[in-house]
């Protein structure tokens, strides 16, 4: 049977199987995907070869075709070769020759402005004979991977077009890369926008840290196991820390960071997505709506800690050294103001109103020129009410802790007291490690497979929908409003981990910051 649940020719189908076990693979059914800004970097290094990986696993179908729309004077030949460059570059699985001549029979390429009414006329025409030729059926998603203020222009092409409005039973769906706005204002006014063009149900705002296996493992880890479902409270848990982390600096990135800064860039959406899956109560089942109506109940209940000048941090990097390397800082970056107040750093501490978590505070931070590549979440756990040890006994123990390590290292890590052999009675931290590289034998599938493959089958589990946006911008504008209003970042040397206030924001609640 073709479409959603249908298997690849090497694929069988065991009779006493329920026709829903997820075991399964699913397959998308026949469609289109069109890509705007598709010569920028994003296209070239996740989508293109996302798409090449998904069809080596056998998840697209025969009938699959990749449309490529840009100013570039190229023919459909040419559009080819750029993708089988990118493949050759990024893919994760190894290049089969077959596998690619029967996707690259689906290319192809419309040169046009975003503004040009002639261009998007000529994409129907594409898009028609596709559905002739290829037997696309009228499917087709719409990749938006251009800046967001191009948006407004491509929708509205697309419904004077009439490239929007789907017929019969056929379907149309919009991608949206973040920023989703830049602040509550601008994001409700960008929904409204993109809600006149496509119903919500067929809208999808990637959030790529969504689609990574480790993140998608928080709900397995909280609902599958017994073991942490009574630990994950106020009951036991002191505080939340979730961090993301890199060591690259924003040179040539001046473009789009400068003027958004990290708290834009990653606290409103990732950091925020990760808190909500990490707070949230059960859901009923595992459907898109009862995950996003969890998700939403934590964002609402959400409020930062006051007052904003003890409980919020931001940094600027300087210079330094990175590793063994000399690097410049932020202000001696390509594009930027010698007087740029861009933050680099960001830290908050926020609150979730809600029995199970009341007066549990959540520091999330992210930075660029840290320590290292890193992004987890780690909950730490109060300590022992009673003690029967002297101070010399547990000198060297810290508190409980179980870190989920969304990248680079993904897996989860349980560290705990434990005795040292040969001692009367001395205990120190040991760790217990889960790592998904050794326990399976199946690499996990890059973020954008899985999203790209999700819009296809119109699976929208994975993708916050606008009530959550607008959440988001609700709990970050107060911190941001403050900034704007008060000072400038506080510096802090390329390699370390951010500025001293980071460090005091925490010392202030008696806690310190994790190393990862």
């Amino acid at each position: 049977m073709a479409g959603e649940d249908a298997l690849g020719p090497d694929s069988w189908i065991n009779p006493l199987r329920h026709p829903q076990d997820k075991r399964l693979p699913r397959i998308a059914g026949p469609c289109s995907l069109v890509i705007f800004g598709v010569t920028g970097d994003l296209a070239r290094k996740k989508l293109m070869p996302a798409v090449y990986d998904l069809a080596n696993r056998g998840l697209l179908p025969p009938s699959f075709a990749l449309v490529g729309f840009a100013r570039r004077d190229w023919s459909d030949e040419d559009f080819g070769a750029i993708v089988h460059d990118a493949v050759r570059e990024h893919s994760r699985t190894g290049f089969r020759e077959e596998v690619w001549e029967r996707l690259a029979e689906g290319f192809r390429f419309v040169q046009g402005e975003f503004h040009d009414d002639a261009a998007f006329d000529r994409l129907k025409a594409t898009l028609r004979s596709l559905d002739t030729e290829r037997g696309t059926d009228g499917n087709h998603a719409f990749y938006l991977s251009i800046p967001p203020k191009a948006f407004p222009t491509v929708c509205e092409q697309l419904e004077r077009s009439g490239l929007a409005a789907p017929s019969g039973d056929s379907w149309r769906r919009v991608v949206i890369e973040k920023p989703f706005g830049h602040d509550l204002e601008s994001a409700r006014e960008l929904n409204a926008i993109v809600n006149s063009v496509f119903p919500e149900s067929s809208v999808f705002r990637i959030d790529h840290y969504l689609g990574k296996e480790t993140v998608q493992n928080i709900l397995a880890l909280r609902f599958a196991n017994q073991l942490f479902d009574p630990l994950w409270s106020s009951h036991y848990v002191d505080h939340v820390q979730i961090t993301m982390a890199e060591d690259i600096g924003l040179g040539g990135r001046a473009g789009y960071y400068d003027g958004i800064g990290a708290a834009r860039d990653v606290i409103q959406n990732h950091l925020l997505q990760l808190m909500a899956l990490v707070a949230m109560e059960e859901p009923i089942s595992f459907e898109p709506k009862q995950l996003q109506a969890e998700k939403i109940k934590v964002l609402s209940a959400t409020r930062n800690i006051e007052p904003l000048s003890e409980n919020t941090a931001r940094g600027q990097y300087t210079a330094g050294w990175q590793g063994s390397e000399k690097v410049p800082g932020l202000k001696d970056e390509d594009g930027f103001a010698k007087d740029s107040t861009t933050e680099t750093f960001a830290a908050i501490a926020l609150e979730v109103d809600s029995r199970r978590w009341a007066g549990v505070p959540f520091y999330l931070r992210t930075g660029k020129r840290l320590g290292r590549r890193v992004t987890e979440i780690a909950l730490v756990f109060k300590r022992a009410p009673h003690l029967p040890f002297d101070q010399t006994m547990t000198e060297e123990l810290s508190q409980n802790v179980l870190v989920i390590r969304v990248q680079p290292d993904e897996g989860i890590t349980l560290r705990f007291g434990s005795k040292v052999p040969a001692s009367s009675m001395e205990v120190r931290d040991v760790n217990m490690d889960f790592s998904y590289g050794t326990a399976f034998t199946e690499a996990s599938p890059e973020a954008y497979e899985r999203l790209i493959l999700d819009v296809l089958l119109g699976e929208p589990s994975l993708f916050p929908v606008n009530e959550e946006v607008e959440l988001s911008w609700q709990i970050l504008d107060p911190v941001l409003d403050y900034w704007a209003k008060n000072g400038k970042p506080d510096p802090y040397e390329a390699g370390t981990w951010g500025p001293a206030s980071a460090d005091e924001m925490l010392a202030r609640h008696g806690r310190q910051w994790r190393r990862p």
